[in-house]
């Protein structure tokens, strides 16, 4: 493991006792996460292979989904459970460990999460600062300060190198329809893997969440506002 790495160790104990453990490391320079697996992979990993529409990718020089190579082991070892079944997850990172009792859906949400973000999709890059400060288990206000938050001072950045003259959410609203039609095309390619649903309802969850933070900016940060607005009459 490179020392410098950042890295993110879950494992998922479930109530029969079976446990599954998921090493995610990501490059210090770049936030590319390394790869778990040399292969063979799957033919449901071939990026022509149900390729997502808004894919900037091509077949002829790339031969397999970054994202689907990198989840490809976890939706092998779960796509026979339920995603109702209890277990504990727990998170260890650099700098703590975090620990939830909860669904299988929902542990695999929070790992898909940040594999989907790191896994060098031109669509997803936009999440790397995000995937940095990992935060397991996230709520959606939590998700949503957040995302906001980390795209704003990117702006910021880009504001100092002149590259913006000022500061909206339009970029980010575009970027997670993106992000909707990349949960819909790895929802597609694994749609047949096994018949129970704890892998394809948790990418069905991280869907319902990029669409509720687009409806955020429409609707002026509702969730978050109020945060801001306390005292304001005194």
């Amino acid at each position: 493991m490179n020392e410098e790495a950042y890295w993110f160790d879950y494992r998922i104990e479930l109530e029969d006792g079976q446990t599954t453990c998921f090493h995610i490391e990501l490059d210090p320079v770049t936030l590319t996460m390394a790869p778990t697996s040399k292969g063979p992979y799957p033919p449901w990993t071939q990026l022509s292979y149900k390729q997502c529409q808004c894919c900037p990718l091509s077949p002829q020089t790339e031969l397999y989904c970054p994202v689907a190579v990198n989840i490809s082991d976890l939706v092998n070892r779960f796509k026979d459970i339920l995603s109702h079944k209890n277990c504990m997850v727990v998170c260890e990172t650099i700098d703590r460990t975090y620990s939830k009792k909860t669904s299988a859906m929902d542990a695999l949400t929070s790992v898909f999460g940040i594999v989907m973000a790191t896994s060098n999709c031109p669509v997803m890059d936009f999440l790397k600062p995000m995937a940095r400060f990992h935060l397991p288990f996230s709520s959606v206000e939590e998700t949503t300060a957040r995302s906001t938050s980390l795209f704003l001072l990117g702006q910021y950045f880009k504001y100092k190198k002149g590259e913006v003259n000022g500061f909206d959410f339009d970029e980010l609203e575009k970027s997670y329809a993106r992000v909707q039609l990349v949960n819909e095309g790895l929802l597609a390619r694994i749609q047949s893997l096994g018949k129970k649903d704890a892998d394809k309802n948790a990418i069905i969850t991280l869907h319902s969440l990029s669409q509720f933070l687009s409806l955020e900016m429409d609707f002026s940060l509702s969730t978050v506002a109020p945060l801001f607005e306390r005292g304001s009459d005194a």
